[in-house]
């Protein structure tokens, strides 16, 4: 056997990351190394992922914020810093529904024929669903996150964290409660951020209406 025989059988065409890449992570998660060391005497150094939508599978955008931020959370980690990176998903309320409901509609049906209760089972079995998909996705990154403080935006402690943040800003004075014009879904039936909204510019009309005071002058 000649030495250009011996490569061609040792040595595949093409990389295949399934060989080795999976076998690497699991063995840095069972040796904890992603999880922070703390020392008292250094400044740990954290970053809260921005917590996925389970609207559906991870994209493109997602795959460049989590190399970003892993490239930093591995520099400090090699620099012996505390660190930690700690993983979330978020329920993304109304744009997870909506997508939800144009899977019923795909069976014909819908939430109203469902009922509130089937309803939000179905809703929480795709949120666990597309929870362990982009879980997975993001561990096949090589997301250098402790997975063992994983969150979601529904847990009940984030949620008391949303909750208290919000009454401590109100008591502040730092936000308020108004009235303001907002997007409103008929469909839906709630309200929609600008972001879930189509905008269309329309020309229109803008009128003035007089009538007389109430003492008969003017």
């Amino acid at each position: 056997m000649d030495d250009t025989s011996l490569i061609d059988s040792e040595m595949p065409k093409a990389y295949d990351p399934r060989k080795v890449e999976d076998k690497w992570y699991q063995f840095w998660l069972g040796k904890d190394y992603f999880k922070p060391v703390i020392n008292p005497k250094k400044k740990p150094f954290t970053i809260i992922m921005p917590p996925t939508n389970v609207t559906g599978e991870a994209h493109l955008g997602t795959a460049l914020v989590m190399t970003l931020e892993d490239i930093m959370i591995r520099w400090h980690r090699m620099k012996g810093d505390p660190t930690l990176w700690l993983p979330g998903f978020d329920h993304a309320g109304i744009a997870t529904q909506v997508i939800v409901e144009r899977e019923l509609a795909k069976e014909g049906t819908d939430r109203h024929k469902l009922g509130r209760e089937k309803f939000e089972q179905v809703v929480w079995q795709w949120a666990r669903t597309y929870i362990q998909t982009i879980k997975a996705q993001k561990q096949q990154l090589g997301c250098s996150a402790d997975w063992s403080r994983e969150k979601f935006t529904m847990d009940e402690g984030p949620s008391l964290a949303v909750r208290t943040t919000f009454v401590n800003l109100y008591n502040k004075g730092l936000i308020y409660r108004g009235e303001r014009i907002i997007n409103w879904c008929p469909r839906c039936s709630t309200a929609l951020s600008d972001l879930e909204v189509d905008h269309k510019d329309l020309s229109g009309q803008l009128w003035y209406i007089k009538y007389p005071r109430a003492e008969g002058e003017g």
